[in-house]
């Protein structure tokens, strides 16, 4: 009547029949090399909201170049016009990515933000490429890095990192793998 499940959480080891992709290998290898003590991740977590009050004023004039019409409305329009221009949008997610680092270099960034950013950064322009596979992924790069962007100019001004956690700073937590 009732469907089966087992008492294991997000933590436990895979189920021993099934089998993972080297590649899949490597990543959980990655992802359980960056698991915290709780003290280390509160005192990092900590560490974050300073740093985020610390670069306040950086992040955002960040935030507002990522809103404004040159870099955000022209850069969406080039996608849709074909327009070479869309390859600049780049610039400004490598220069956001930057400032991510800067409030964490105790922490690597998050392996899918990285996969991200690998597949829509240091692209070069080519006249005869398959336009959406290779300026779409330019955009989706700097949306996920303007979130970014925009979550640690909201959640700067918090006296202490937040219980129960908004959806904004987990997934700041989660950029830095303190989640």
């Amino acid at each position: 009547m009732f469907p089966e499940f087992t008492l294991k959480d997000d933590n436990s080891p895979p189920d021993p029949g099934r089998e993972f992709a080297p590649e899949e290998e490597k990543r959980i290898e990655i992802r359980m090399s960056r698991r915290l003590d709780r003290e280390e991740h509160l005192r990092l977590e900590a560490l974050l909201l300073d740093r985020l009050k610390q670069n306040k004023t950086d992040l955002e004039e960040m935030l507002k170049i990522m809103c404004g019409h040159w870099t955000y409305e022209d850069h969406f329009y080039r996608y849709y016009h074909v327009s070479w221009k869309v390859y600049g949008t780049q610039t400004t997610t490598e220069k956001a990515v930057s400032l991510l680092r800067r409030l964490l270099p105790e922490r690597e960034l998050n392996l899918m933000f990285e996969d991200i950013l690998k597949e829509g950064t240091g692209k070069d322009f080519d006249p005869n490429n398959d336009w959406d596979r290779h300026t779409r992924p330019i955009l989706e790069a700097f949306c996920h890095t303007k979130f970014m962007i925009e979550m640690a100019v909201r959640y700067a001004d918090l006296p202490k990192p937040p219980q129960p956690m908004p959806s904004g700073w987990a997934a700041l937590l989660y950029l830095h793998d303190l989640r």
